[in-house]
């Protein structure tokens, strides 16, 4: 009970947060008094027009599909070489100066680069988000890899699990909350990137209507396409990531 208690209370401090949040906003807003500078109730007003009237659902559909993609992606190919990496000396050796270069290399330049050899073509953005992603994955799980309780891994190999077994009773839950990290700050910076891949060299999603109304000037539309996305990232955490996290953290206990 006391642990569904200090939850509830969890949720309601955040919400009063994010309602302290708009408040500020609002008086910043009422203070500044520009136009370039809306408040919570224009972009409310902007977002609720775009999604009735205006393109914001077909958009913010596209963006999300190819967030999704990139997204696995990345974990998929991250995960397998981080724990690689974390299993294998040698292998970590030789591949350890590749990850340093990936995540120093700007990610501008890899969307550039990504763009002008496979042109601008839908691949190409899959293609820039993912390895703009992938290093980041990796460096993560090739630390929760390197922690693994060699104790666990005695008591799998007395009781003869074998490997699928071994993988799912001892590895996975020892792994799950550096991949619940890496697939948080993953889908932070993947659907970041991904704006910035629309907004270089598609005709749709989300990052190409923010390109079309900055040009125009059009600041409550801009925040509101902004305001679009980040609720749906703070669904798929509510729904996704924090009971997971929940869940990976029962063997502990």
């Amino acid at each position: 009970m006391r642990a569904a208690e200090v939850e509830g209370r969890g949720a309601w401090q955040g919400i009063a947060s994010v309602l302290l949040f708009l408040c500020l906003w609002q008086i910043g807003a009422s203070w500044v008094g520009s136009r370039l500078f809306p408040g919570p109730l224009a972009v409310l007003q902007g977002l609720v027009h775009e999604a009735v009237d205006g393109p914001l659902l077909h958009h913010l559909g596209i963006t999300m599909a190819r967030v999704g993609i990139s997204f696995a992606i990345a974990m998929v190919a991250g995960t397998a070489l981080g724990v690689a990496l974390g299993r294998l000396g040698w292998l970590d050796r030789w591949l350890n100066p590749w990850l340093v270069i990936l995540l120093n290399v700007p990610a501008l330049v890899i969307i550039i680069l990504t763009y002008v050899w496979l042109g601008l073509v839908e691949t190409a953005l899959l293609v820039a988000v993912a390895l703009n992603k992938i290093p980041n994955v990796a460096v993560t799980l090739r630390e929760g890899a390197r922690a693994l309780d060699r104790d666990y891994m005695d008591v799998a190999q007395v009781y003869r699990f074998g490997p699928w077994t071994t993988l799912r009773e001892v590895i996975a839950p020892q792994l799950a909350p550096y991949a619940l990290a890496a697939a948080r700050n993953g889908l932070a910076l993947v659907w970041k990137i991904v704006l910035v891949v629309e907004l270089l060299g598609r005709s749709n999603g989300v990052g190409f209507q923010l390109q079309s109304y900055f040009q125009l000037f059009d600041v409550p539309r801009v925040m509101a396409y902004a305001a679009a996305f980040v609720l749906c990232v703070m669904l798929i955490e509510a729904v996704l990531f924090a009971p997971l996290e929940r869940r990976s953290g029962r063997w502990r206990r």
